[in-house]
Order: structure tokens, then sequence, then C-alpha cells
């Protein structure tokens, strides 16, 4: 049936705004405070882009206006498309490096050819990132843990303040020099350390602490900038200090520009597309769920690749090379007071003004007042009190933690991650794979005979109770046969064993061919193996396997009472006759020498003796 044309404004629409359209979940917080905090974050974001863009430009090879447009235009695609709120995408050193890595085998740095390779080579990133995305493999990142978030976060802090080292106290370090190759350096240059340079660096410092501190409200970052800037001036004109500078940069926005996808220039790219897009999204995601920890938000791994996936697509047709989430930069964002994504997009729009106003007078900005702004922000992303009590409570976390925080300064980032990742999994898999096996018993001391650890009372010479707490698998089925061997070396009389199932949450074909296996020995020593309260999905797979067969349909109970009842009936008496435990109720003997029947498994009417 048709409907008509005038009912169609009536319908319920079903198109997922909010799934297409992520800005607008948090529409509704850009309230006007929250506006004023955005913009200081906004403008605090990108001037401390003006250096940084710079930099990272001449580590990966490009001509240096280039690390500017990276964090212009990929900045507010990655804020409006992604889910985080204090995110900010834009070059970075790890990218920059592999950047670097993959292309000049293939071109001159700073040439033509290697900036077109190297927007080939974004916009390849971003259409796989963006596909990772829209299958919804942003799952991936459930496997990083907090454990190993909070020792990226402070290794990473750490880095931050050991790259500005140089410039807190003018030294001559070379650019790009290892953490214990800068703290080196320092520790056997003490003599070199330019009084003037430090000065400025620790007015600097000294200055953003007191405003954060005393004036909250004041945005203390843009305050301690410009109040290092004066500082050095006044140097300047009382000493004749010559201080290194930000620089002058090219005052022009970011050209128009395409990748070249023919097959020589994809063809030179490959090899190094999957590691460049990897690292892209563990450096993102690893961010935005840092910061989402420090601010009670959820992170969508999803939407956070399609955003980044977007914002390099977008970013290779406006002259921008790799970007991904930038530590400093989103770290500077939350410093700030940043409360939307709005402070990031803002400050991908502010640094197209600066660069088009501003980037001239980018020479009078001392390179010692952005280090010490910076050693702000890298103080303020090491979280003390989560260290603390991880410490406290968890050993093995705090490997973790603490193996994730040191290869983070010694190796390069994403190996951090990875290393954290596998760390947190073998020890995950570790516990997975070794679940608790333990015998219990009746507690004879309690009314309602709750069954307890077998260590404390006797157990039955013919049946044994097992409880298995943890999921069934491949990795586990070892584990499990190793521990009910063992109890059948103490106690070889049990034919019998009826395994607690109710912990068993999942099965898999190994665990049910265990099971299967178990079955059918103790079948052939003249035993049984009993299931109680196995779960439905659990019993399923069970059957699906074909286990259920060999275990037999009628050896499986809802309940240990209704278990012991049956299993009881196919003991050899004998055995009961001689056994002083008398470990269950249906083992008191009657008055005329038969076995007493529990009152709960007598028919209507009947009395128990």
């Amino acid at each position: 049936m048709h409907t008509p044309l005038s009912r169609l404004g009536t319908l319920p629409l079903r198109f997922d705004w909010q799934r297409m359209l992520p800005f607008m979940r948090w529409k509704d917080r850009v309230t006007r405070r929250n506006l004023r905090d955005d913009l200081v974050a906004g403008l605090t974001g990108a001037l401390v882009a003006l250096p940084q863009g710079v930099a990272f430009a001449t580590i990966a090879g490009m001509p240096p206006e280039y690390g500017l447009y990276a964090g212009m235009i990929p900045a507010i695609i990655a804020a409006l498309f992604g889910s985080s709120w204090h995110l900010v995408s834009g070059p970075t050193t790890a990218a920059s490096i592999v950047l670097f890595s993959v292309l000049s085998p293939h071109a001159e740095p700073g040439s033509a050819q290697y900036v077109s390779l190297a927007l080939t080579l974004t916009f390849l990133v971003g259409v796989i990132q963006l596909v990772m995305g829209l299958a919804r493999m942003g799952t991936l990142v459930n496997f990083i843990s907090h454990s190993v978030v909070t020792g990226f976060t402070a290794g990473a802090a750490i880095l931050i303040a050991t790259n500005q080292v140089k410039h807190f106290f003018g030294l001559d370090i070379t650019r790009g020099a290892s953490f214990s190759e800068t703290w080196g350096t320092l520790f056997t240059h003490l003599g070199d350390i330019q009084p003037g340079v430090l000065t400025v660096g620790v007015f600097t410092l000294v200055l953003g602490v007191v405003v954060k501190r005393y004036f909250p409200k004041w945005p203390y970052m843009i305050v301690a900038m410009l109040g290092g800037s004066a500082a050095a001036a006044a140097l300047s004109a009382w000493q004749g200090l010559q201080m290194s500078t930000v620089g002058a940069l090219p005052a022009s926005l970011p050209p128009l520009s395409a990748p070249s996808l023919d097959a020589e220039s994809i063809r030179a790219v490959a090899s190094g597309v999957v590691a460049v897009t990897l690292l892209a999204l563990t450096e993102a995601v690893s961010i935005a769920r840092a910061l989402a920890a420090r601010s009670g938000q959820h992170v969508d791994g999803n939407q956070e690749f399609i955003g980044q996936g977007m914002s390099n697509i977008a970013g290779s047709f406006f002259s921008g090379y790799v970007a991904t989430g930038s530590f400093n930069r989103s770290g500077v964002n939350y410093a700030a007071g940043a409360k939307t994504p709005l402070a990031a997009m803002l400050a991908g729009a502010f640094l197209l003004l600066i660069v088009l106003l501003v980037a001239p007078w980018a020479r009078f900005l001392p390179n010692a007042a952005m280090a010490g702004i910076l050693f702000l922000v890298a103080w303020g992303l090491i979280d003390f009190k989560e260290i603390v009590h991880t410490v406290r409570t968890s050993r093995t976390e705090f490997s973790i933690m603490a193996a994730t925080f040191a290869a983070t300064l010694f190796l390069t980032l994403e190996e951090a991650i990875i290393i954290g990742v596998l760390m947190s999994l073998s020890l995950y898999l570790a516990r997975t794979s070794k679940p608790q096996v333990r015998e219990r018993v009746p507690d004879p001391h309690n009314r309602k005979r709750k069954f307890t650890d077998a260590a404390h009372f006797p157990q039955c010479p013919q049946l044994r109770f097992v409880r298995i707490d943890g999921s069934l698998f491949f990795g586990a089925t070892a584990h499990v046969r190793e521990k009910l061997a063992a109890q059948d070396l103490l106690h070889p009389d049990q034919k019998h064993v009826a395994i607690i199932a109710d912990g068993i949450n999942f099965i898999d074909l190994a665990g049910a061919e265990a099971l299967a296996d178990e079955a059918r020995r103790r079948s052939q020593a003249g035993g049984c193996l009993y299931l109680v309260g196995v779960k439905d999905t659990v019993q399923e797979q069970l059957a699906e396997s074909g286990a259920l067969k060999a275990i037999g349909g009628c050896n499986l109970f809802d309940s240990k009472t209704e278990a012991i009842a049956e299993i009881y009936r196919r003991l050899d008496r004998s055995v009961c006759a001689s056994c002083p435990a008398r470990v269950f109720r249906e083992c008191a003997p009657a008055p005329n020498g038969a076995p007493a029947v529990h009152p709960a498994f007598l028919p209507a009417g009947a009395h128990s003796s």
C-alpha cells in the first residue's frame, strides 16, 4: 500500500542525524560560558601550533608552511566528525618521522615530487581510516587498557618536556635527539646553559603557574606567553641578548592541492600506508582516551576513525600532510579549559588568521617562552593520583603502566602502545587460561548445607563435586585437564565427578571436546561425568559441538540438590554402608537400614524417616 504524499510529512524520520553528523551530539553544550572557554582554548592552541607546525614540517622533510597547513583544515574536519571533546588533530613528531622514513628513499625532501608523494600518502591513509571506521573496527581501541593509557600519557608528557629542553636552557641539541641523548647532553653541558634564555623560560613558567593558581579565570597560557615575550624584549634591550625565536612565516592560506593517484605514486608510498595508518589511529585514539579519562567523557572509537579519515582526505586537498591526534595541541586544548570540539575547530580557524595576520610577527616570539608553556602542559598531563592508586592496588597493572611509560620514553610511540596492549592481552590470557577448579562439599555446620571448600571437610569416597569458574576455551582446557587429573591422583576411587558449571560463561569447540573426553574416560572407568547448573548458551554450544551426546542429556542437572538425589542412586551402596563421612543428607541411614531420601524428593504425602 502506497503512502499518500500528503502524509509523508507526518512520518517519523529514521535518519540517524547524530550518527552521520556527530557534531549534533554536542551542539547543546555550546553555551555562552562554554563558548568563551572554547575561544580562549582555541586561540591558545593556535598560538602553540605556530612554532610546532614549522618544527614538525622540518622533521617530515616538508617546506615549513606545510606544517601549518596540516593544522588548519584537518583540525576542523576531525573535530566536526570525531567524538572527542578535546582531541586536536595536526602534524606530530611521530607521524612526521614515519613520513620522512617512507618518502625520503623515493624523492628529495622538500622537492615538488616529495610534496606530491606526501599528499598521495595522506589521501590513502585517510581512505583506509575512513573504511575502518565505517567497518566499525573502532572496537580495537578497547584492547588499550587504562593502565596503558596512564603510562603512555605520562611518558608522552615527559617527551613533550624533553623536546623543549634545548629551548628552555638555550643548549645546542641535535633535532630529533632521543630522550637519553637530550638529558645526557643537558647534564654534561651545564656550563653551556644560557642564563638569559633560562631566565625567560623560568619567568614564563612561573608566571603561568601564578596566573593559573591565583587568577583561574585568566587565560594563563596566553598571559604567560605574552609575559615571556615581554621579558625577552626587556633583556634584549637591557643586555643586548640575542634569543632564538619562532621566526617569520609566510602569510598565505593553504593552497588547493590534489594527490597523485597514478600507479607509480601509489606504488612508491604503498609500503608505508599501513604503518602510517596504524600509527596515526593509535596516536589519535590513545590521546582521545587519555583525555576522556581525565574529563569523564566516553570516546566512540569508530567515530574517531571516521573523523581522522575524513580529516586526512580533506587535508590532502588543502596542502596538508598526514595529520593525527597531537599530544601537544590536545594537551594545551584540555589544559586551557576547552569544553567542546568547537575549541579544536576554532584553533584551526585561528591558525588561518594568525598565519595571515601575525605570522610575520612570530619572529618576536621566543622559543624559551614557548618551552615554558609546554613544560606546564606536560606537568598537567601526568595523572599522579591515578599512578599512586595503581601502585597501591595492583602490581600487575603497575607493571603494565611502568612498561608502557618506559617504552614511550625509549622507543617509538606506536611501539610503546603495542607493548602495553600486548602485555595487557598476555596477562588477561594468562588469567583466563587458568579458570578456578575447586573441590566443593556441603558444609555440615550450615543448616542449608551450602557448599564450601573441600579442604575443610571430608569428601564422599565415590562422588566429587568440582566448581569451575571461567571460560572453558582452547587456552584453558589443558589447565582444567591437569587439575582434574591431580584430583584423581588424590582420590582415585571417586569415579563420579559432578562439575558445578554455573560459573562457565563461554565454551568453545576445544572446551566442549575436553568435557566429552572426560565423560568418555569416566564412563570407561565405571563412573560418570555430570554437569550442574549449565547456562543455556553453554548448553547450546555443547549440543552444537556434539559433546552433549557424549556427556548424556540425563547427566545435566539444574541444581546441586537434584544432582545429589539422582547421582546417589547410582553409587555403590556397599561403599556407602561403610562410609563414616555421611557427606550428603541422603547418606544418613534410615531406621530399617535403607538409605534415607531427602524430603524434597519423596512423593507427595510421603514422609522421610
